[in-house]
């Protein structure tokens, strides 16, 4: 029987659970200390979750790149976070045009602000789309028989190609994205009041990842990508447009990297050349924690990661006594990459395609 056990358990997984078992209490520890000191109020925990959960609903809408990407071709798609660049930059120069004409001037939201604001993301999100679908005709395409490695590679050529295009076009100085008046301030909902601008970025991305569940789900589209993202060789043979189902889910993909690139400038007011980066990376990791390749598992994982990186620091690192523990934040979502990728490797919600890949 100890020989049994010997051969199940190895000296890798109880180092494993050792690390596991040492974080747990680190974050036990750090969680009872914090809340014994006192130092933030319901109000200052409620402001950090509403914050986490705007962010996290845009990570959300960029994960689903990475994710349906991977999902049919099984690559990541490196480039997605300079897309989600490209659509703020579209939805920049929209928003201006309609800046200047004082669309954005009322105190009041009414037809005119709906309007310009519906059609700042259609913008960004129509630009975005292109250039995921040019990138995926130009540099993937030829590439899908390639070894693996080949298109990530080229993946990463491609991400620095149009980082440093926006960057010769429009110059390497950070962009204030226009705020509207009437989204300036705060509303109170249920007795919690909260910015106008996560309110919206909340709402609009709930109702995009709602939609796309049920173009997935129900739609006849939809139900050939996932047909393609089985076995793309037995969907051929069925009558599916192989590179038609990959092409729309880069066209989507993108398409939501651009809705996900106004939110997030509607949030920070900024757009720069180099904003796609860590949004990028952050997203590929809300991806990997719900599951890569699972569509509800990066909504899960987008929203799983905004939280924790908007808590955790004040939560956790605050009561271990680390100064400004929210400029750690960052390496928050790597620590917690690294974590899943040993104690869970197929995420959250685990990995829902096939065992068998094309």
């Amino acid at each position: 029987m100890l020989k049994n056990l010997r051969r199940r358990v190895s000296g890798t997984t109880i180092a494993m659970w050792v690390i596991g078992v040492v974080l747990l209490v680190v974050v036990i520890v750090g969680i009872v200390r914090t809340l014994m000191i006192g130092r933030y109020t319901g109000a200052d925990w409620t402001d950090l979750m509403v914050y986490g959960i705007s962010q996290g609903s845009v990570y959300a809408l960029i994960a689903l790149g990475y994710t349906m990407v991977y999902g049919i071709l099984r690559m990541i798609n490196f480039a997605h976070g300079d897309i989600f660049m490209a659509g703020a930059f579209f939805g920049y120069f929209t928003a201006i045009v309609f800046d200047d004409r004082g669309f954005f001037d009322s105190p009041t939201i009414n037809g005119e602000l709906i309007f310009a604001l519906l059609v700042t993301m259609l913008v960004a999100s129509i630009g975005a789309a292109a250039i995921a679908v040019l990138l995926e005709r130009i540099a993937y395409r030829p590439l899908r028989r390639a070894p693996r490695l080949v298109p990530l590679i080229t993946a990463i050529g491609a991400s620095f190609f149009i980082e440093y295009s926006f960057l010769g076009l429009f110059g390497s100085g950070v962009k204030g994205f226009p705020e509207p008046a009437a989204l300036q301030g705060r509303i109170t909902i249920l007795g919690v009041a909260i910015l106008k601008t996560q309110v919206v970025v909340i709402v609009a991305a709930i109702v995009m990842l709602i939609a796309l569940w049920f173009f997935v789900q129900r739609s006849k589209t939809g139900k050939a990508i996932q047909a393609v993202s089985e076995d793309k060789d037995a969907a051929a043979l069925m009558g599916i447009n192989v590179d038609r189902a990959i092409m729309t889910t880069f066209l989507i993909g993108g398409a939501l990297a651009g809705a996900a690139g106004v939110l997030y400038a509607l949030l920070f007011r900024q757009v720069h050349f180099y904003m796609g980066f860590f949004p990028g990376l952050k997203a590929f990791t809300a991806a990997v924690l719900g599951g890569i390749g699972n569509i509800a598992g990066a909504m899960v994982g987008g929203m799983f990661l905004g939280i924790a990186e908007s808590l955790f620091p004040n939560l956790v690192l605050d009561g271990l006594g680390i100064p400004a523990p929210y400029q750690l934040k960052d390496a928050l979502a790597f620590m917690l990459l690294v974590l899943i990728l040993i104690f869970r490797p197929t995420g959250i919600l685990g990995e829902r395609l096939a065992t068998k890949k094309a």
